[in-house]
């Protein structure tokens, strides 16, 4: 029976906040590794279903395919989903069969009943974390938007970061133009639009700008891309070497955060685009569908009642209908609301913006794990990947099933 906020028990073992493929993929590897906590877990989300964000997402921006080969999922066999495409072979892009984006959604909604996690996800959103320093029994309050709350013993944080990543002159132009007219990329569904004639500006040199490009083409825009460097082009969000021992052994072996921070910072070089993505946009450029400036920076942009002017780094004007922004979202667990009350009442390193985990990527001094990108410092760059979401729940797992594995036994990673 699904639980509610109003029927939530006074307190569970493991609470994991966020449903996203980070959440799912930790909540089957722990059934693989113990079936009986299942009872043990509840995942909060806003959506009240898993997946919700992630198909939000890729419907909203048209993404036909994932950029992780088949190999990467939710689930704990590496070779389940190319047993569940055998009959959907179509359906996995070259060059390294990357999933469509609908044979992974079929394939999470398989794995989802497999391991029988219909009823775990609690349509709740958690705004708040609360220590409670009982000295025999520390746990969490989970304080829920409805003013509801329940106690965990642990707790896992596997959302992605909630954080915008905008431009600094975004924040210097006066209110009053219409909120459409300047949007993040994640507030953008290309579903919804009608852009005929319409000049379009897309700053970023990342993924997700050259699929709002396409889609804005798609629907007779003009579009015109800006990126502060030059296009990269990658199969990959970061070199393969950084999936295994190549370079995650030497990773690992840094002993220097600082040192690491770097090199995540290096192996992730901002945004990509994958070679296909590049053959797609130059052939719009050759159409004169897609203008691009590469080494380019807006500066200032001003809203002139029914258009926007902006001004580059180099001096040059633009006049512009829409201006979208593929900036990313901001990785700094100094600024996650959901750690505030973690990070007053544990105080650890921060680097650049990353926490400094323990082997088993726990808050050292309490029973907070972390999944995703703010693990980087233990997992490397491809924590937020789903290659991530399996390396994090390998370290996680064991820490949730094996009791001596206490918190007084452990050492850095």
């Amino acid at each position: 029976m699904r639980v509610t906020p109003a029927s939530l028990p006074e307190q569970i073992d493991i609470a994991i906040v966020g449903a996203g493929p980070q959440a799912l993929t930790l909540a089957t590897h722990l059934l693989q590794k113990r079936q009986s906590m299942r009872g043990r877990f509840l995942v909060f989300d806003p959506s009240g279903s898993w997946m919700s964000q992630w198909r939000h997402q890729f419907a909203a921006l048209e993404i036909p395919h994932l950029r992780s080969p088949a190999v990467h999922h939710v689930d704990p066999n590496p070779y389940e989903l190319r047993r569940f495409a055998e009959n959907r072979p179509q359906e996995l892009f070259p060059p390294y069969d990357l999933p469509g984006t609908q044979l992974f959604e079929d394939f999470c909604k398989d794995a989802i009943r497999r391991w029988d996690l219909q009823d775990r996800v609690v349509k709740a959103k958690v705004t708040a974390i609360e220590p409670l320093l009982d000295r025999l029994h520390p746990c969490f309050r989970l304080w829920l938007e409805s003013g509801e709350s329940i106690k965990a013993r642990r707790v896992v944080l596997a959302k992605g970061s909630s954080t915008l990543n905008l431009p600094e002159w975004v924040s210097k132009i006066p209110s009053g133009y219409p909120s459409d007219r300047l949007c993040h990329s994640q507030q953008v569904d290309l579903r919804t639009l009608h852009l005929k004639a319409e000049r379009v500006l897309i700053i970023g040199g990342g993924l997700t700008s050259g699929h709002l490009a396409v889609g804005a083409i798609s629907r007779g825009a003009e579009v015109t891309l800006i990126t502060r460097r030059e296009f990269q082009e990658k199969l990959f969000d970061a070199d393969p070497g950084w999936l295994g021992p190549k370079y995650l052994k030497g990773f690992w072996a840094e002993p220097d955060w600082e040192t690491r921070a770097l090199a995540i910072l290096r192996a992730r070089n901002g945004g990509s685009m994958t070679p296909a993505m590049m053959t797609l946009l130059r052939r719009q450029a050759r159409k004169g569908k897609l203008t691009s400036y590469e080494q380019c920076q807006v500066v200032a942009a001003r809203w002139l009642g029914d258009k926007w002017q902006i001004r580059c780094d180099d001096g040059q004007e633009y006049e512009f209908d829409r201006i979208w922004l593929a900036t990313g979202t901001k990785l700094d667990a100094t600024t996650e609301p959901l750690l505030t009350n973690i990070l007053d009442t544990y105080k650890i390193p921060i680097v650049k913006g990353l926490p400094v985990l323990d082997e088993y990527l726990r808050w050292p001094g309490c029973e907070l794990f972390l999944m995703g990108g703010l693990a980087a410092l233990q997992l490397g760059p491809t924590a937020r990947n789903l290659s991530g979401a399996r390396m994090a729940s390998d370290r996680i797992v064991p820490a949730m099933v094996k009791s001596s594995i206490s918190l007084v036994k452990l050492k850095s990673a």
